[in-house]
Protein backbone atom coordinates (compact mmCIF):
# COMPACT_ATOMS: atom_id res chain seq x y z
CA UNK A 1 0.00 0.00 0.00
CA UNK A 2 1.42 3.35 -1.08
CA UNK A 3 0.75 5.99 1.51
CA UNK A 4 2.60 8.45 3.68
CA UNK A 5 3.18 6.21 6.68
CA UNK A 6 4.01 2.96 4.97
CA UNK A 7 6.33 4.64 2.45
CA UNK A 8 8.28 6.02 5.41
CA UNK A 9 8.36 2.54 6.87
CA UNK A 10 9.62 1.06 3.61
CA UNK A 11 12.49 3.55 3.42
CA UNK A 12 13.68 2.73 6.92
CA UNK A 13 12.71 -0.92 6.97
CA UNK A 14 16.26 -2.34 6.82
CA UNK A 15 17.35 -0.18 9.78
CA UNK A 16 14.58 -1.32 12.07
CA UNK A 17 14.94 -3.63 15.03
CA UNK A 18 13.26 -7.03 15.07
CA UNK A 19 10.36 -5.70 17.16
CA UNK A 20 9.88 -2.73 14.87
CA UNK A 21 9.86 -4.97 11.81
CA UNK A 22 7.08 -7.01 13.40
CA UNK A 23 5.11 -3.79 13.86
CA UNK A 24 5.68 -2.87 10.20
CA UNK A 25 4.40 -6.27 9.10
CA UNK A 26 1.29 -6.07 11.27
CA UNK A 27 0.41 -2.47 10.34
CA UNK A 28 0.90 -3.22 6.64
CA UNK A 29 -1.50 -6.16 6.74
CA UNK A 30 -3.94 -4.84 9.39
CA UNK A 31 -3.77 -1.06 9.06
CA UNK A 32 -7.55 -0.75 9.42
CA UNK A 33 -7.43 -2.34 12.87
CA UNK A 34 -4.04 -0.94 14.00
CA UNK A 35 -5.24 2.64 13.44
CA UNK A 36 -7.70 2.32 16.30
CA UNK A 37 -5.58 0.38 18.79
CA UNK A 38 -3.84 1.90 21.79
CA UNK A 39 -0.07 1.51 21.94
CA UNK A 40 -0.55 -1.11 24.65
CA UNK A 41 -3.11 -3.08 22.62
CA UNK A 42 -0.99 -2.94 19.47
CA UNK A 43 2.08 -4.13 21.37
CA UNK A 44 0.08 -6.98 22.89
CA UNK A 45 -1.21 -8.01 19.47
CA UNK A 46 2.23 -7.99 17.88
CA UNK A 47 4.10 -9.42 20.84
CA UNK A 48 6.21 -6.41 21.80
CA UNK A 49 6.14 -3.99 24.72
CA UNK A 50 4.18 -0.74 24.78
CA UNK A 51 7.45 1.21 24.99
CA UNK A 52 8.63 -0.52 21.78
CA UNK A 53 5.50 0.72 20.01
CA UNK A 54 6.12 4.27 21.25
CA UNK A 55 9.78 4.16 20.12
CA UNK A 56 8.66 2.82 16.75
CA UNK A 57 6.39 5.82 16.24
CA UNK A 58 9.23 8.19 17.12
CA UNK A 59 11.60 6.45 14.73
CA UNK A 60 9.03 6.84 11.97
CA UNK A 61 9.28 10.61 12.43
CA UNK A 62 6.22 11.22 14.60
CA UNK A 63 6.18 13.12 17.90
CA UNK A 64 4.66 10.08 19.53
CA UNK A 65 2.27 7.20 19.05
CA UNK A 66 -0.93 9.35 19.12
CA UNK A 67 0.33 11.33 16.12
CA UNK A 68 1.08 8.15 14.15
CA UNK A 69 -2.34 6.78 15.10
CA UNK A 70 -4.13 9.94 13.95
CA UNK A 71 -2.26 9.85 10.64
CA UNK A 72 -3.34 6.25 10.09
CA UNK A 73 -6.93 7.03 11.02
CA UNK A 74 -7.08 9.98 8.63
CA UNK A 75 -5.61 7.87 5.85
CA UNK A 76 -8.16 5.07 6.09
CA UNK A 77 -11.28 6.90 7.26
CA UNK A 78 -12.70 7.26 3.76
CA UNK A 79 -11.67 3.78 2.62
CA UNK A 80 -13.19 1.42 5.16
CA UNK A 81 -16.13 -0.67 4.04
CA UNK A 82 -19.23 -0.99 6.23
CA UNK A 83 -18.06 -4.47 7.30
CA UNK A 84 -14.61 -3.16 8.28
CA UNK A 85 -16.28 -0.37 10.25
CA UNK A 86 -18.21 -2.91 12.27
CA UNK A 87 -15.00 -4.82 12.99
CA UNK A 88 -13.20 -1.66 14.05
CA UNK A 89 -16.10 -0.56 16.27
CA UNK A 90 -15.78 -3.74 18.31
CA UNK A 91 -12.13 -2.80 18.93
CA UNK A 92 -13.04 0.80 19.80
CA UNK A 93 -15.99 0.13 22.07
CA UNK A 94 -15.69 -3.53 23.00
CA UNK A 95 -17.56 -4.27 26.21
CA UNK A 96 -17.66 -0.61 27.25
CA UNK A 97 -20.83 1.38 27.75
CA UNK A 98 -21.64 2.55 24.22
CA UNK A 99 -23.46 5.74 25.24
CA UNK A 100 -20.56 6.94 27.42
CA UNK A 101 -17.96 6.05 24.80
CA UNK A 102 -19.83 7.72 21.95
CA UNK A 103 -20.90 10.87 23.84
CA UNK A 104 -17.42 11.39 25.28
CA UNK A 105 -16.02 10.98 21.79
CA UNK A 106 -18.42 13.63 20.48
CA UNK A 107 -17.35 16.02 23.23
CA UNK A 108 -13.73 15.56 22.17
CA UNK A 109 -14.60 16.18 18.52
CA UNK A 110 -16.34 19.46 19.35
CA UNK A 111 -13.40 20.49 21.54
CA UNK A 112 -10.89 19.67 18.76
CA UNK A 113 -13.00 21.58 16.23
CA UNK A 114 -13.14 24.64 18.48
CA UNK A 115 -9.39 24.58 19.03
CA UNK A 116 -8.52 24.23 15.36
CA UNK A 117 -11.19 26.30 13.59
CA UNK A 118 -9.87 29.40 11.84
CA UNK A 119 -11.89 32.42 12.98
CA UNK A 120 -10.63 34.25 9.91
CA UNK A 121 -12.00 31.55 7.58
CA UNK A 122 -15.25 31.47 9.54
CA UNK A 123 -15.72 35.25 9.23
CA UNK A 124 -14.88 35.04 5.53
CA UNK A 125 -17.57 32.38 5.04
CA UNK A 126 -20.17 34.60 6.70
CA UNK A 127 -19.19 37.50 4.42
CA UNK A 128 -19.31 35.36 1.27
CA UNK A 129 -22.79 34.08 2.14
CA UNK A 130 -24.09 37.58 2.90
CA UNK A 131 -22.74 38.96 -0.39
CA UNK A 132 -23.98 36.15 -2.64
CA UNK A 133 -26.77 36.65 -5.17
CA UNK A 134 -27.91 33.09 -4.67
CA UNK A 135 -26.93 30.44 -2.10
CA UNK A 136 -26.71 26.81 -3.20
CA UNK A 137 -26.37 24.11 -0.55
CA UNK A 138 -24.95 20.71 -1.46
CA UNK A 139 -24.70 17.57 0.65
CA UNK A 140 -24.87 13.93 -0.41
CA UNK A 141 -25.74 10.78 1.55
CA UNK A 142 -25.06 11.30 5.29
CA UNK A 143 -24.14 14.94 4.60
CA UNK A 144 -27.60 15.51 3.11
CA UNK A 145 -29.06 15.84 6.61
CA UNK A 146 -26.56 18.61 7.40
CA UNK A 147 -27.40 20.36 4.13
CA UNK A 148 -31.13 20.19 4.94
CA UNK A 149 -30.53 21.66 8.40
CA UNK A 150 -28.56 24.58 6.94
CA UNK A 151 -31.22 25.17 4.28
CA UNK A 152 -34.07 25.09 6.82
CA UNK A 153 -32.58 27.97 8.81
CA UNK A 154 -31.12 30.05 5.96
CA UNK A 155 -34.29 29.94 3.86
CA UNK A 156 -36.25 32.41 6.08
CA UNK A 157 -33.24 34.75 6.09
CA UNK A 158 -32.44 34.92 2.36
CA UNK A 159 -34.71 35.10 -0.67
CA UNK A 160 -32.61 32.87 -2.93
CA UNK A 161 -31.52 29.70 -1.15
CA UNK A 162 -31.43 26.45 -3.13
CA UNK A 163 -31.07 23.01 -1.56
CA UNK A 164 -29.70 20.86 -4.38
CA UNK A 165 -31.64 17.62 -4.72
CA UNK A 166 -28.98 14.94 -5.14
CA UNK A 167 -31.31 11.96 -5.64
CA UNK A 168 -30.64 12.09 -9.38
CA UNK A 169 -27.24 13.00 -10.86
CA UNK A 170 -28.73 14.42 -14.07
CA UNK A 171 -31.35 16.49 -12.26
CA UNK A 172 -28.66 17.76 -9.89
CA UNK A 173 -26.84 19.43 -12.79
CA UNK A 174 -30.11 20.78 -14.15
CA UNK A 175 -30.66 22.56 -10.84
CA UNK A 176 -27.22 24.15 -11.05
CA UNK A 177 -26.88 25.07 -14.71
CA UNK A 178 -27.65 28.76 -14.06
CA UNK A 179 -25.09 29.04 -11.26
CA UNK A 180 -22.67 31.94 -11.73
CA UNK A 181 -19.73 33.79 -10.24
CA UNK A 182 -22.17 35.96 -8.27
CA UNK A 183 -23.39 32.93 -6.31
CA UNK A 184 -21.98 30.74 -3.57
CA UNK A 185 -22.19 27.00 -3.01
CA UNK A 186 -21.87 25.64 0.52
CA UNK A 187 -20.66 22.08 -0.02
CA UNK A 188 -20.67 19.59 2.85
CA UNK A 189 -18.77 16.32 2.65
CA UNK A 190 -17.33 13.88 5.18
CA UNK A 191 -15.89 10.37 4.85
CA UNK A 192 -16.76 8.30 2.97
CA UNK A 193 -16.53 11.15 0.44
CA UNK A 194 -19.11 11.04 -2.34
CA UNK A 195 -17.93 11.20 -5.95
CA UNK A 196 -21.25 12.88 -6.72
CA UNK A 197 -20.23 15.85 -4.58
CA UNK A 198 -16.78 16.04 -6.18
CA UNK A 199 -18.24 15.96 -9.72
CA UNK A 200 -20.74 18.68 -8.82
CA UNK A 201 -17.97 20.90 -7.43
CA UNK A 202 -15.91 20.50 -10.59
CA UNK A 203 -18.91 21.82 -12.52
CA UNK A 204 -19.48 24.67 -10.06
CA UNK A 205 -15.78 25.58 -9.93
CA UNK A 206 -15.62 25.83 -13.74
CA UNK A 207 -18.30 28.52 -13.58
CA UNK A 208 -16.32 30.69 -11.20
CA UNK A 209 -18.76 30.27 -8.33
CA UNK A 210 -17.40 30.78 -4.83
CA UNK A 211 -17.33 27.53 -2.86
CA UNK A 212 -17.40 27.13 0.90
CA UNK A 213 -16.34 23.62 1.89
CA UNK A 214 -17.45 22.21 5.22
CA UNK A 215 -15.39 19.06 5.67
CA UNK A 216 -13.12 17.17 8.04
CA UNK A 217 -9.69 18.15 6.72
CA UNK A 218 -7.82 20.52 4.43
CA UNK A 219 -6.78 17.33 2.60
CA UNK A 220 -10.41 16.42 1.87
CA UNK A 221 -11.05 15.88 -1.87
CA UNK A 222 -13.54 18.78 -1.92
CA UNK A 223 -11.02 21.19 -0.39
CA UNK A 224 -9.14 21.71 -3.64
CA UNK A 225 -12.21 23.34 -5.20
CA UNK A 226 -12.96 25.61 -2.25
CA UNK A 227 -12.37 29.34 -1.84
CA UNK A 228 -13.06 28.91 1.84
CA UNK A 229 -12.62 25.81 4.04
CA UNK A 230 -14.31 25.23 7.39
CA UNK A 231 -12.91 22.17 9.14
CA UNK A 232 -15.04 20.22 11.59
CA UNK A 233 -13.79 17.00 13.12
CA UNK A 234 -15.74 13.83 12.45
CA UNK A 235 -15.05 10.28 13.52
CA UNK A 236 -16.21 6.81 12.78
CA UNK A 237 -18.58 5.07 15.16
CA UNK A 238 -19.51 1.61 13.91
CA UNK A 239 -21.26 1.94 10.52
CA UNK A 240 -22.12 5.60 11.16
CA UNK A 241 -20.02 8.74 11.30
CA UNK A 242 -20.21 11.20 14.15
CA UNK A 243 -21.48 14.45 12.62
CA UNK A 244 -21.99 16.25 15.93
CA UNK A 245 -19.07 18.66 15.45
CA UNK A 246 -20.03 19.50 11.83
CA UNK A 247 -23.60 20.18 12.96
CA UNK A 248 -22.32 22.43 15.75
CA UNK A 249 -20.16 24.34 13.26
CA UNK A 250 -23.12 24.77 10.90
CA UNK A 251 -25.22 25.97 13.83
CA UNK A 252 -22.58 28.60 14.61
CA UNK A 253 -22.52 29.64 10.94
CA UNK A 254 -26.29 30.13 10.92
CA UNK A 255 -26.13 32.21 14.12
CA UNK A 256 -23.31 34.40 12.77
CA UNK A 257 -25.11 35.00 9.46
CA UNK A 258 -28.42 35.89 11.13
CA UNK A 259 -26.70 38.21 13.61
CA UNK A 260 -25.09 40.10 10.76
CA UNK A 261 -28.55 40.65 9.22
CA UNK A 262 -30.38 41.20 12.50
CA UNK A 263 -32.98 43.78 11.39
CA UNK A 264 -33.92 41.87 8.24
CA UNK A 265 -34.19 38.59 10.14
CA UNK A 266 -36.29 40.24 12.85
CA UNK A 267 -38.79 41.54 10.26
CA UNK A 268 -38.92 38.21 8.42
CA UNK A 269 -39.66 36.24 11.57
CA UNK A 270 -42.29 38.72 12.70
CA UNK A 271 -44.12 38.07 9.43
CA UNK A 272 -43.63 34.33 9.76
CA UNK A 273 -44.97 34.30 13.32
CA UNK A 274 -48.18 35.93 12.08
CA UNK A 275 -48.53 33.30 9.35
CA UNK A 276 -47.81 30.47 11.78
CA UNK A 277 -50.42 31.81 14.20
CA UNK A 278 -53.05 32.28 11.52
CA UNK A 279 -52.64 28.76 10.14
CA UNK A 280 -51.93 27.11 13.51
CA UNK A 281 -48.57 25.72 12.44
CA UNK A 282 -47.38 25.21 16.01
CA UNK A 283 -49.22 23.77 18.98
CA UNK A 284 -49.60 26.43 21.67
CA UNK A 285 -51.36 24.28 24.23
CA UNK A 286 -50.19 24.41 27.85
CA UNK A 287 -50.07 20.66 28.18
CA UNK A 288 -53.82 20.11 28.39
CA UNK A 289 -56.08 18.79 25.67
CA UNK A 290 -55.88 20.52 22.30
CA UNK A 291 -58.87 22.64 21.38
Amino acid sequence: MKNFILSKVDIKNKKLSKGHKKLVAYITENYDKAAFMTASKLGEKVGVSESTVVRFATEMGFKGYPELQKELQQMIKSKLTAVQRMEVSSTLIGEQDAIKKVLNGDIELIRDTLEQISTEEFSKAVQIINNARKIYILGVRSSASLASFLYFYLNPVFENVVLIDTSSASEMFEQMFRISEDDVCVAISFPRYSKQTINALRFINDRGTKIIAITDSADSPIAEYADNILVAKSDMVSVVDSLVAPLSLINALIVAVTFSRRDEVYNNFNKLESIWDEYQVYDKSDGGENE
